[in-house]
């Protein structure tokens, strides 16, 4: 499993986040967190299957042209 930021190799940011923890939801997809601390970011971080994400980009490419 990993987090977006290690799927996009940039931090993905609060807004893209939720989206795909709400599409998440909706596919009833099983996630896990991790906790992160750095000079950026303290907190949980969800972490999904890369075939998930690859999936959620596909729909979001397709809905967002």
């Amino acid at each position: 499993m990993v987090s977006l930021y290690d799927y996009l190799g940039r931090a993905a940011g609060a807004e893209l986040g939720a989206k795909v923890n709400t599409y998440a939801t909706i596919r009833k997809q099983k996630y896990a967190t991790r906790d992160v601390n750095n000079s950026v970011y303290t907190g949980k971080v969800f972490l999904y299957s890369e075939e998930f994400l690859d999936e959620y980009f596909k729909v979001d490419r397709i809905f967002n042209q």
